[in-house]
């Protein structure tokens, strides 16, 4: 079983592209039991032990925000970890993974990376299965992982993201990309957000939705690292 940590929804004048964000984790792993745990709501597992794994997705807050529901967020994936879970964060869940353990997460100097970023795999591990030099993927995202927590191992980067994926003993992975979203939902995204993310970015990362992307065969990673 799959606990998906939801820390939060799609605009309902959105989800004609593809549904809320369980929707398309259910699409992205369409043969995997999950659970659904609203944390942005302050709905978590009674305890850690609920689910064999657990994903937690983006969300449009940051990690190192005070709100109630992200620091019992952080204590959760501290459980998480001390209990020898699986653990496999997006975006947000990415930079929870840093924040919890021990890591530093900040907006970056070099802006928001949106639509399609190749990244470059730097580690190899045995769960690849069909291993690739780089992975082509969506990104929607300002903050991002600037120290790593104690006993981390960088997988992966990309030329606007040095810390773009991450694993942490051999069952907690980070990834800064969303293999989740559509292209159309990015498309959107980066249409309505124009003021905060800047015209030329946002001209660079709709021209990038030409090119090719590979959640399929992130899934089919992750599936050899949890079995989910």
């Amino acid at each position: 079983m799959l606990g998906l940590l939801l820390c939060d929804h799609v605009p309902e004048n959105l989800q004609h592209l593809g549904g809320d964000y369980p929707d398309m984790f259910r699409k992205l792993f369409p043969e995997t039991s999950m659970r659904v745990y609203p944390v942005c709501e302050g709905v978590f597992p009674k305890s850690v032990d609920e689910c064999d794994a657990y994903l937690v997705t983006g969300s449009r807050r940051s990690v190192y925000e005070e709100e109630d529901w992200i620091l019992q967020l952080k204590k959760f994936v501290r459980q998480i970890h001390e209990a020898n879970k699986y653990y496999i964060g997006i975006c947000f869940g990415h930079q929870m993974l840093a924040e919890a353990l021990g890591g530093k997460v900040q907006k970056s100097e070099k802006g928001w990376c949106v639509g399609v970023h190749e990244f470059e795999i730097v580690e190899k591990t045995d769960w690849m299965q069909a291993p690739k030099k780089q992975l082509n993927l969506l990104m929607m995202c300002q903050d991002q992982v600037q120290v790593l927590p104690e006993g981390s191992i960088l997988l992966a980067k990309t030329p606007q993201c040095p810390v773009g994926m991450f694993v942490v003993g051999n069952k907690m992975l980070g990834i800064q990309a969303h293999p989740e979203f559509s292209k159309a939902y990015d498309k959107i995204l980066m249409e309505q957000r124009v003021a905060r993310i800047g015209e030329e970015k946002v001209k660079d990362g709709l021209a990038s939705l030409a090119l090719e992307t590979d959640e399929l065969v992130f899934a089919s990673w992750v599936r050899g690292l949890c079995g989910i």
